[in-house]
């Protein structure tokens, strides 16, 4: 019966992934024999099925006896995934600070221990913490909402197994690679905008060697809205692992996204239209670097990119934020009206 099936997955999507399978089919086999202890040799009907399922209990209550746990701040069922999301977010963090360090020792060798020295320090001090803090507060937060303020509603309340959700569609289902993806995208950022402001520009190559760069961002200025851009990346991990958590589009996480969306875009609209953002010099260290001629056809396109390059920013960071939440509202219309 799809009832049957709905309270399986109920209490293997708790438990960690390498017990699922063998919990779901020593559960169908625990639910079958019950049934048949109870009808003998009748037929089995759809009140038979509730009073045992009802029996067995909650599926967060069964799926803690299998796990014999108690409360955690990242439960059991989720304790597996917290760790392949960190170990994936804490290698992209040391290859790319490692990266950095590599291209601020080329561009200038003679300071190499006051590079080595911040490129540790900075992982105990900013890398880590952020990744941390970040991963583990929004796993913490989906274990919250997903696995315990609303169930121990449904337990007080009076529970019944009608009121479990469909297993979901495969089409709803969101690939673990998906916000696997955007987590370490995030992460990446935020390192980017930490340590290597000064290198994200144009790369200037001369005799086979990188002379310099011509940085997009204004040093002078960046300090002061750093905390905002954090915040964004911040939320954006919280999103992700909030996917990670839920597995599937819902009315609630197309909801949260939304929220955490429309706030990102605010945020980008207000960081990126400040004109101090951006480098005030960039077309003249251009001209230094021999790049562009003032007044040739080079020197004005390139002028006409730079400057358009507000509003193509804005569009590009806005258009995918959008394009996230309708595809999630989509797939949740698409099941709830199958």
């Amino acid at each position: 019966m799809e009832i049957i099936n709905r309270y399986v997955y109920a209490v293997s999507k708790r438990l960690p992934e390498s017990q699922r399978k063998d919990v779901a089919d020593e559960l169908r086999g625990l639910i079958e024999d019950m049934l048949d202890e109870r009808v003998q040799d009748g037929e089995v009907i759809e009140q038979d099925v509730e009073s045992v399922l009802v029996e067995l209990g909650h599926p967060r209550s069964l799926a803690r006896k299998y796990r014999d746990s108690k409360k955690y701040v990242i439960g059991p069922e989720l304790y597996d995934l917290y760790i392949l999301v960190l170990k994936i977010a804490l290698i992209s963090t040391i290859a790319v600070n490692s990266f950095v360090f590599v291209i601020q020792v080329i561009l200038n060798p003679v300071n190499i221990l006051d590079y080595f020295v911040s490129y540790i320090v900075s992982f105990f001090t900013v890398v880590f913490p952020m990744v941390f803090g970040w991963t583990t507060f929004g796993f913490a937060l989906a274990g919250y909402f997903s696995d315990g303020r609303m169930e121990k509603l449904e337990l007080e309340k009076g529970w019944k197994p009608s009121s479990l959700p469909p297993v979901p569609e495969e089409k709803r289902q969101i690939k673990r690679s998906e916000p696997i993806t955007g987590i370490v995208i995030y992460v990446l950022l935020i390192i980017m905008l930490t340590f290597s402001t000064e290198y994200f520009g144009i790369w200037i190559f001369q005799n086979n060697e990188l002379a310099g760069v011509v940085p997009f961002l204004n040093e002078a200025h960046y300090g002061s809205l750093f905390i905002l851009a954090f915040i964004i990346f911040g939320a954006g991990i919280v999103k992700e692992c909030l996917k990670l958590v839920y597995e599937k589009w819902t009315y609630k996480l197309v909801t949260f996204t939304a929220i955490v969306n429309f706030i990102v875009i605010a945020l980008i609209l207000f960081i990126i239209t400040k004109s101090q953002i951006w480098n005030p010099t960039f077309m003249n260290e251009l001209m230094q670097y021999g790049l562009i001629t003032k007044g040739s056809e080079g020197y004005d396109v390139v002028r006409q990119i730079w400057e358009q390059l507000t509003f193509w920013t804005v569009i590009f960071l806005v258009f995918g934020l959008l394009l996230d939440l309708i595809a999630g509202f989509i797939k949740v219309r698409k099941a709830k009206l199958k």
